[in-house]
């Protein structure tokens, strides 16, 4: 049986050999992109042919189910089971990344290579997703390649249509729930609160978005000759979601608010500082509710944004009164906000404050969840990270951003921890999009750490249900 400190070393040299870097470049090569049909052969393989032969050479049960029931969404499940004592652990990523968008990349990158500039890893999917469960795949295979067995049993569940708003994964994780039965939910996604803070979040803000379309007339009119006498659909949209935002970020409808900010997430967040990346943008003083401090605002609360708007041809503008103005807005919400009632709040504020000709279009809206962070598994994972690394581990409720935690928190009923191995200026789906090798480095660490422990130490939480009776 290896060491602990003995598996942090294979991960390190692992790492500084650059093994890992090659290993991510033959993943980054293969164009998985899920928003385009033609790239769904390259989808399936990654999940048919690269995953399919990692986790058999690991000893694992390995099952696909291409384009299942003719979502567009593909699934691999793997599984290793040891012994049926033994606590087991889901883990879950994601094949597809977004369109690499050629072209747009400085230095004339390929966002299809790989390429190191420092610390920085250049290529679409080093961050999202791939070089994320790539982390976590070598560290079971580096353990079992020392020891020949992990002391718990695992299930790997892959999908290839995260980035189009994983199609059917609800349904697919409900009518599979026994092969994805578990003790605990472990996966790497989304960003770290800061390039230099170990973290693990519990869950994941909902996003609803909508469209406010103010569609007055065929073409414009002289603004001269008409203007005090014909609505302005643009000003009327502006009034139209200043009913529902106020110009300081401020959300005026109590309905699109959760109740109250439980002191559970209160006191876990009181540590955490936001904003203080050297790429950060500067934190807006006065903006939305400054009664919340600005991690509450962000790991907490709700915002809503505009996302887009237009009305007209701002770059060529005439003098005339457009005819029509719409916007895109999206509220982003946590648990505990009446997801029900996000449609009839907004419309019921439109048409009291007189804008009932602005026409209401929702569009995707996906769930907010995430654990109490009392959960014993978030200390026992603390800990275990806090072991390796050496400084104490950030733990945010849930990130800002949205994930499909609910499928596992919600249907599966798993206490969900995301261990990230990104950080937050990371541009993924953008050009540029990279991974930082150290993150990459002290992850795969942190990954052989707690799987080592899942496998040997006494106080694992479901090991001590276990033993107690209790489950």
């Amino acid at each position: 049986m290896a060491t602990r400190q003995e598996l942090l070393e294979k991960a390190e040299h692992f790492a500084d050999s650059g093994e890992l870097f090659n290993e991510l470049s033959q993943l980054v090569a293969r164009p998985t992109v899920s928003s385009d049909p033609a790239q769904s052969v390259a989808v399936n393989a990654y999940l048919d042919d690269v995953l399919r032969e990692r986790f058999e050479a690991m000893g694992f049960s390995v099952t696909t189910d291409l384009n299942w029931q003719g979502s567009g969404n593909s699934f691999l499940v793997a599984t290793r089971i040891e012994a049926q004592q033994y606590p087991t652990v889901l883990c879950y990523g994601h094949a597809d990344v977004v369109d690499g968008q050629a072209g747009q990349w400085d230095a004339g990158r390929d966002p299809f290579e790989l390429r190191a500039d420092g610390d920085r890893w250049y290529g679409r999917g080093a961050a999202d997703n791939k070089g994320q469960h790539l982390v976590n795949l070598k560290a079971i295979e580096l353990i079992l390649a020392e020891q020949g067995s992990l002391g718990f049993n695992i299930t790997f569940l892959f999908e290839a249509g995260e980035e189009i708003g994983s199609p059917q994964l609800d349904e697919y994780a409900a009518a599979h729930r026994e092969p994805l039965e578990a003790d605990v939910f472990i996966a790497s996604d989304g960003p770290r609160q800061s390039a230099d803070k170990p973290t693990i979040f519990l869950g994941a803000r909902g996003g609803a978005t909508f469209e406010l379309n103010v569609p007055l007339r065929q073409g414009g009119y002289h603004s001269g000759n008409w203007g005090g006498l014909l609505r302005n659909p643009a000003t009327t949209l502006a009034g139209a979601i200043g009913t529902l935002v106020d110009g300081h970020g401020r959300i005026r409808v109590p309905e699109l608010l959760p109740e109250s900010l439980p002191d559970s997430v209160r006191e876990v967040l009181a540590p955490v500082q936001v904003g203080q990346g050297k790429q950060d943008p500067e934190v807006a003083a006065g903006w939305a509710d400054t009664s919340l401090s600005a991690a509450e605002r962000l790991y907490g609360w709700n915002t809503l944004e505009v996302l887009a708007m237009n009305s007209a041809d701002v770059q060529v503008p005439v003098n005339a009164i457009p005819g029509q103005a719409r916007a895109v807005l999206q509220l982003r919400f946590v648990v505990g906000t009446n997801t029900g009632k996000i449609e009839s709040a907004i419309r019921q504020a439109l048409d009291d404050a007189g804008y009932s000709m602005v026409q209401l279009s929702m569009g995707q809206c996906f769930p907010a969840s995430r654990i109490e962070p009392e959960n014993p598994w978030v200390q026992w994972a603390s800990n275990s990270l806090e072991e390796t690394t050496g400084q104490p581990t950030t733990i945010l409720p849930n990130i800002g951003g949205s994930l499909p935690n609910a499928v596992f928190e919600s249907t599966l009923g798993l206490p969900t921890l995301w261990i990230p191995h990104s950080y937050p200026g990371c541009q993924q789906h953008g050009p540029n999009e990279h991974a930082l090798e150290s993150v990459l480095r002290e992850g795969l660490q942190m990954m052989c750490g707690l799987f080592h422990d899942l496998g040997t130490r006494q106080d694992v939480p479901s090991a001590s249900a276990l033993a107690s009776g209790k489950i």
